[in-house]
């Protein structure tokens, strides 16, 4: 384990025993927790991406904030639904934003997850083409962005411009220098693992598989990984890939951790339905410091990834998320190899 930062959903709610009350609130916290975060020692600080939800939505202009603030964690999403976006708007964001942040952009893009409105993407004036769905349409976006970061120019200059133009094609600017390969995929089973290593993207893995097998979480996670590094080795691409897996971490070291997560210790996996199939969910890692450590360590998922991302409960404030980060950056992490 090369790399920790935390995942945030950014969620709100206009209640007395939220910290987060407002969207706001839950910007401002998300840039605040980053700064902490990085003063802690911790690698990144990634937010998680929904629409018509009280929760984080547009990321840009937060991952700009973030990286203004900040000068050495990588910022990041987990993960935009590609549904939703302009790829070539898409790239003048994620341009000024990495620009801003001096290369430190970490992307992740995926199909989505289950959604609070139908066909949510439609009000954002998307539409399948004939014979394709939705995740088709995902695929298909994502696959115009990463063309487009490439770089190479494609649209005609005018020949009366308002401004000079460069000789040749012209490409969006501003154009990242290198974001091509610092984007990942959300990918929720094996097969979609292997199809994100064909594309030359990192693998982002989260705290569900939409799929099981009956064997326990980190097992069935460990295999994605490992069939994604064997995908990646047969396409022949020349980098070294990187590999994100989620856990929900929260070692009991006060009375708070223990009136917010102390039932938690009886955590085991779940396995649910999701979107009309069968999903594995993993655990909450809470107890003891030496429990969790010993527990973590035994966890064949992490120890085949390189970055380990810490999902935190927001609503509970800076202080207290700030108080989760540091435990497992100081007390669990170099336990398990970290630094």
């Amino acid at each position: 384990m090369k790399h920790i930062g935390f995942l945030s959903f950014g969620h709100w709610t206009p209640h007395s025993s939220s910290q987060t009350r407002s969207a706001a609130d839950a910007l401002l916290q998300s840039i605040d927790l980053a700064v902490a975060a990085e003063e802690l020692g911790a690698d990144g600080a990634y937010f998680r991406v929904h629409h018509f939800a009280r929760q984080l939505a547009s990321p840009f202009p937060l991952l700009a904030a973030v990286g203004a603030r900040t000068s050495r964690i990588e910022i990041g999403t987990g993960v935009i639904d590609m549904r939703y976006e302009n790829p070539a708007y898409m790239v003048e964001d994620a341009g000024a934003a990495d620009l801003i942040s001096g290369g430190r952009l970490q992307l992740g893009i995926s199909r989505g997850s289950p959604e609070q409105v139908i066909d949510g993407w439609r009000h954002f004036g998307h539409e399948p083409r004939d014979g394709e769905s939705d995740a088709d349409m995902a695929r298909r976006h994502a696959a115009r962005f990463l063309e487009l970061l490439e770089g190479e120019g494609f649209a005609e200059p005018n020949p009366r411009p308002m401004f000079p133009n460069p000789p040749g094609l012209l490409r969006i600017e501003p154009w990242p220098e290198g974001l091509r390969e610092r984007i990942w995929w959300g990918a929720g089973t094996r097969a979609t693992a292997e199809w994100t290593a064909r594309q030359g993207m990192n693998l982002m893995s989260s705290t569900l598989l939409t799929e099981d097998t009956g064997v326990p979480f980190h097992e069935l996670q460990a295999e994605q990984i490992q069939r994604f590094r064997d995908a990646w080795k047969e396409a022949g691409h020349a980098r070294e890939p990187r590999v994100s897996v989620s856990r929900s971490i929260f070692p009991i070291t006060d009375d708070r951790d223990n009136a917010y997560f102390g039932l938690e210790r009886f955590s085991s996996d779940q396995v649910g339905n999701l979107e009309g199939g069968t999903a594995r969910f993993g655990k909450t890692y809470a107890g003891e410091i030496d429990e969790i450590v010993e527990d973590l360590a035994a966890d064949t998922a992490i120890a085949a990834a390189d970055t380990l991302l810490l999902t935190v409960p927001n609503q509970l404030g800076v202080d207290y998320n700030a108080h989760v980060v540091e435990n497992v950056v100081k007390h669990v992490a170099p336990a398990l190899g970290w630094r």
